[in-house]
């Protein structure tokens, strides 16, 4: 793992947090950033709506409708023109959706791979972390240990001292 990949210490200002992302951006658009990726994903993303499903269902039954009733006779039963422009609508949005959903594949890979790797960073992180923790507790027990030998020597030369005292004051 490279030093870059580890997080920075708590508290830096200059934390990148999409650090594990970054290499991953020339997926953030389905179908490229140029026009017509951007053109072709609007498309795409168009056929899945409730707006055109209810669009598309109008504007059949009003084709059959005006039809059948005779108001007009470009298609006449069996809908000849009708079915064309359906094959014609299939024939443009399989290809955009299965591309789409490839390039969503391709997303969501890339971004469980940065997640992993973000989460091997944080777990580096925090076994480092753990160590400093039982080195500071290793250090903090031997300082209360010598604290306490301290204490227990100043306590038995307090006690020396006053017995010192009381024979020197016994002996005046």
């Amino acid at each position: 793992m490279k030093s870059s990949e580890i997080p920075p210490p708590a508290g830096d200002a200059h934390v990148d947090h999409l650090r594990f992302h970054r290499e991953h951006e020339h997926l953030a658009k389905p179908f490229g950033g140029d026009m017509f990726g951007l053109k072709a994903e609007a498309f795409a993303r168009l056929f899945g709506t409730p707006g055109f499903l209810g669009v598309q269902t109008v504007l059949v039954a009003g084709w059959i409708a005006a039809n059948v009733t005779g108001l007009v006779k470009f298609d006449v039963y069996p809908f000849i023109l009708l079915n064309l422009a359906f094959s014609l609508q299939a024939a443009y949005a399989a290809p955009l959706i299965l591309l789409a959903q490839t390039r969503q594949a391709s997303r969501d890979k890339a971004l469980s791979d940065a997640d992993a790797k973000h989460r091997e960073a944080i777990s580096l992180a925090s076994a480092q972390q753990s160590k400093q923790m039982l080195e500071l507790l290793r250090q903090n027990t031997e300082l209360t240990e010598i604290t306490k030998a301290m204490a227990q020597r100043i306590e038995k030369l307090t006690a020396e001292m006053h017995c010192h005292f009381l024979e020197d004051k016994r002996e005046h």
